[in-house]
């Protein structure tokens, strides 16, 4: 679709978002909805959640769509999600405006194979750069030809930009602003020191960079999470005109170096330490406690709700379905219970991760679902809302979670489909099947034993050998591992 051809937001009539008309009331406001930038109170608790339902019957203009990752963020290290000691107060209010899942995970077990499976909606294993858990070095990265959720929107109309971390490849060959965001500010490393911007190779990693002009060095020495939250807060606010726009918004926050807004001591020395070509320095496997990673989740959340006040003093919260989810499981310091495993297995606290979902104008709030869903359903459902078409030479893997979520239709049922080097797994409604880097296949009811330590093999062995056979072919066509 040519540019000239783009829909504009009024002119938007396609697709499950329905004709450019106004809509209806999105549910009864709470004290705590009246302040989004305001810490929670027990004046402003809402009633208990309720099984999620549409509400049908409405209808709105294409949405804007701010798309926010946490890093490395476990499924329990929100309050909402059950963390005893970390408080979240404007992602529990986000929670209670909109749907909260249960059941809902990451593409991968790591950072760049689960943004190639958000980026293309596609499984990792299908483009060489997704083989990489996660990209280490300049050798590959997301091939600039490949159609993404940004160029696929883009191609509709949309406003993109990305802020904050890419990690899918590094300049000269790959960057945001060659996969479809129109701008970009951020890091491209897997991560980077918080104050010096220092990455994982002991370069600066801050750029700043649009389509025409390219990708550039930018220099800001201020906390990383300050500086994002500023940039984002600046795009919600800015007047797009007719233009509905997508921001991925990609903290690096709760990703090591565990290092919170003011330890700036503990940053000096770690730079020190990097400039001594201390391989491992930011790694930070000699530093960090489960006091400081709190420190730096409540930090996330106060981030995230001052961006969600800039969008609402905007204007255009009504209009703007928000996503906050993590990139893959917590690392050291998460609270995963009652998960088993975390960052970098496929056992539950490896990939299932808080998902939030916020639309006034076509979600109800205070609901909770309990769907099994992925990564890659959400680059579906985004296309469809938006009435964006996926490329006919690359089909999705995800599916369109629109018309359960705005029409009450129930999800097909499917697999929900991992691989990464050394283990595999596959969920099918309540089953899992999983094989760890022992190499036994095991079978679990995950209705029953989220946990994973009651296996089920023995007594099914037909329903296993059916899962296992499903992972293979889905497996035969993805590439190989080198």
């Amino acid at each position: 679709m040519s540019r000239s051809s783009r829909l504009s937001r009024r002119s938007f009539t396609g697709g499950v978002a329905g004709a450019a008309v106004g809509v209806g009331a999105a549910g009864a406001a709470t004290r705590a909805d009246a302040a989004p930038g305001a810490p929670a109170t027990a004046a402003s608790t809402t009633p208990a959640e309720r099984p999620f339902a549409a509400a049908r019957g409405r209808h709105s203009r294409r949405p804007n769509i701010l798309f926010i990752l946490g890093d490395d963020l476990g499924w329990a290290d929100l309050s909402s999600y059950g963390s005893p000691h970390i408080k979240t107060p404007h992602l529990d209010r986000l929670a209670r405006q909109g749907v909260r899942f249960t059941d809902a995970y990451s593409g991968s077990a790591t950072c760049s194979p689960t943004r190639f499976s958000l980026y293309t909606g596609r499984f990792p294993g299908r483009t060489k750069g997704g083989l990489a858990e996660p990209i280490a070095d300049r050798s590959v990265g997301l091939d600039p030809t490949h159609p993404t959720l940004a160029s696929l929107l883009r191609d509709a109309g949309y406003a993109t930009a990305l802020i904050g971390k890419w990690h899918c490849g590094y300049l000269p060959d790959y960057s945001p602003t060659r996969s479809g965001w129109d701008e970009f500010f951020g890091n491209f490393g897997g991560a980077l020191e918080y104050y010096s911007k220092l990455g994982l190779g002991g370069e600066y990693d801050l750029y700043e960079g649009g389509v025409r002009e390219g990708d550039a060095e930018y220099k800001d020495l201020r906390y990383y999470t300050r500086v994002l939250t500023e940039r984002a807060s600046a795009y919600v606010r800015r007047d797009h005109g007719e233009r509905p726009w997508l921001l991925n918004l990609n903290f690096t926050t709760p990703h090591w170096p565990w290092i919170a807004d003011g330890d700036e001591e503990q940053s000096a020395e770690i730079v020190r330490r990097i400039k001594a070509g201390d391989k491992g320095a930011l790694r930070h496997q000699d530093g960090g406690s489960v006091e400081k990673y709190a420190e730096m989740v409540e930090d996330l959340d106060r981030s995230v709700g001052e961006v969600l006040r800039a969008l609402r003093k905007s204007g255009q919260e009504r209009d703007t379905l928000v996503f906050f989810a993590s990139d893959n499981g917590g690392e050291r310091f998460s609270y995963n219970w009652p998960l088993s495993g975390n960052k970098g297995s496929l056992k539950e606290g490896g990939i299932r991760v808080p998902t939030i979902v916020r639309w006034p104008a076509r979600l109800d709030g205070g609901q909770v679902s309990d769907e099994p869903v992925y990564t890659p359903d959400w680059t579906a459902t985004l296309l469809d809302i938006a009435g964006a078409r996926p490329h006919p030479a690359y089909p999705l893997d995800g599916t369109s979670l629109a018309p359960y979520l705005l029409k009450g239709q129930a999800v097909p049922e499917r697999e929900l489909f991992w691989r990464v080097r050394g283990e595999r797994a596959l969920r099918r409604g309540k089953w899992k099947y999983y094989r760890g880097k022992g190499g036994a296949d095991q079978l679990f009811d995950l209705a029953a034993d989220r946990r994973e330590q009651a296996d089920r093999a023995a007594g099914e062995p037909e329903l296993l050998a059916e899962l296992r056979a499903a992972w293979e072919r889905t497996d035969g066509e993805l590439l190989a591992y080198g």
